[in-house]
């Protein structure tokens, strides 16, 4: 049977069971519940998002699995030894940019509360850099998206982890130095947990992605490679 695209109140329990007993044994006897409560709509809920993406944000349309996130914590570095996440994600690459950051569409679900977010987090050195340039020459663009009170109404400013002083190369008073200093742009809401109960979640989350696409497609600009023709099963979510 196709799940719906949208939560249920057994789901939220199984996340809030999940961050009070973080374990194996847990999980493993859980696991039913977590495949049909949590991935198998979250899987439903990424294929509806993305067919509305179709319609304007066509490169960064993607097949729901390679959208998902794993539950699994890769832990080989972390003191945190736990094994799972107690959240459920989704993020939307630009096409040409998988296997690097660049800017994206997120959010997942965890006991709490539901997250979107909208930009580029934690850039590699190549792509800080070029972001930075290309704020010194379209700052005043920059800040027409970042000021938008219509986005501002709908997410909040996501922590830039900025500077404290310009980067090397870069003029201490240009006019965009409060942004260059910045090492990610982003923006981010934090919703209810409830809010992935009702029928209308894809709805909730797109309405954001669409108020933040510009924004996505402005930190894209000077990152993106040669454009290519899409592969087969993109050009078919395109023509839906």
């Amino acid at each position: 049977m196709t799940r719906q695209p949208w939560f249920s109140e057994e789901a939220l329990r199984f996340l809030r069971g999940l961050k009070r007993n973080n374990r194996r044994e847990w999980f493993q006897a859980r696991r039913e519940i977590y495949e049909r409560e949590l991935k198998a709509p979250m899987l439903a809920l990424i294929d509806r998002i993305t067919a509305g993406m179709a319609a304007y944000a066509p490169a960064h349309v993607r097949p729901a699995a390679r959208c998902l996130f794993r539950i699994y914590r890769d832990t080989r570095f972390s003191a945190d030894k736990t094994p799972y996440k107690t959240h459920l994600g989704a993020w939307w690459s630009r096409r040409g940019l998988e296997k690097t950051s660049g800017g994206g569409f997120y959010f997942h679900i965890g006991a709490t509360e539901l997250v979107i977010a909208v930009g580029v987090y934690m850039p590699g050195k190549e792509q800080l850099l070029a972001i930075r340039r290309h704020l010194l020459e379209h700052h005043a663009k920059w800040q027409q998206l970042i000021e938008d009170k219509k986005l501002l109404r709908a997410f909040a400013l996501h922590d830039p982890m900025a500077l404290a002083r310009a980067p090397r190369g870069f003029p201490a008073e240009h006019p965009a130095i409060e942004w260059i200093k910045w090492r990610q742009w982003g923006v981010t809401a934090h919703l209810p947990a409830e809010t992935a109960l009702k029928e209308n979640l894809h709805a909730e989350i797109e309405r954001r992605f669409r108020l933040a696409t510009p924004l996505v497609d402005f930190l894209n600009t000077p990152l993106v490679p040669e454009p290519r023709a899409p592969q087969a099963w993109a050009a078919s979510m395109l023509r839906r």
